[in-house]
């Protein structure tokens, strides 16, 4: 139609590291995004703004040892925005909780990449997919490739024996606890009769 192509360069990026921060905020207000995919960005988000905190800070620890100008220079460079120092503030960016964002950070750190792969298309939940990330890694491949069925049973699996140790540990907990009292008592009644014993040599010596 006669129209020329145009292109137009944005000046509010200074940097990569502010496109693609630009990038995860509007992937994080978008609907279409899963709760996982969610908080993968904003933990992104947080290992970028750590990043470019710390790199803000050995800036000045630099300039301090060089020249007052490049101090002033490095202190105008310093980002304002706020690292997500904590879960909280990664869940409410991600619009997550906090128990989700703890999920996620386990997936990201153990699961094989055919887990973290179904739970990116939807195949299994959050937490079915942060409990199958506690087997070993062939035993995480082999479910994950044996599809939504096996992954489900595998989860299962890892639920039962948590429960079945957690059972085992308050069983231990309430056994050495009875054996205290059961000693406690054991240990009055012997004072109670070195007592008695000792009244009744008393009584013989006079």
């Amino acid at each position: 139609h006669g129209i020329a192509f145009q292109t137009l360069q944005s000046n509010q990026f200074k940097t990569m590291e502010d496109v693609h921060l630009w990038m995860i905020d509007q992937h994080l207000g978008r609907r279409s995004v899963s709760d996982f995919q969610r908080g993968v960005l904003a933990l992104r988000k947080r290992e970028i703004l750590n990043d470019r905190r710390l790199k803000a800070a050995d800036t000045v620890d630099t300039a301090v040892n060089t020249q007052a100008e490049a101090v002033h220079t490095s202190t105008e460079a310093t980002p304002t925005s706020d690292p997500l120092k904590s879960r909280e503030d990664i869940a409410k960016v991600a619009r997550l909780s906090s128990n989700q964002v703890v999920l996620i950070e386990k997936i990201q750190k153990q699961a094989a990449a055919e887990v973290v792969a179904a739970v990116k298309s939807g195949t299994i939940s959050l937490n079915a997919a942060a409990a199958v990330s506690s087997l070993p890694e062939d035993e995480q491949v082999a479910a994950a490739l044996g599809g939504k069925e096996q992954l489900r049973q595998a989860a299962k699996r890892v639920r039962e024996t948590r429960k079945r140790n957690t059972t085992d540990n308050n069983t231990s907990e309430e056994t050495a606890q009875h054996s205290m009292e059961a000693l406690k008592m054991r240990i009055q009644e012997l004072e109670t009769e070195n007592a008695r014993l000792r009244e009744a040599l008393a009584a013989l010596t006079l």
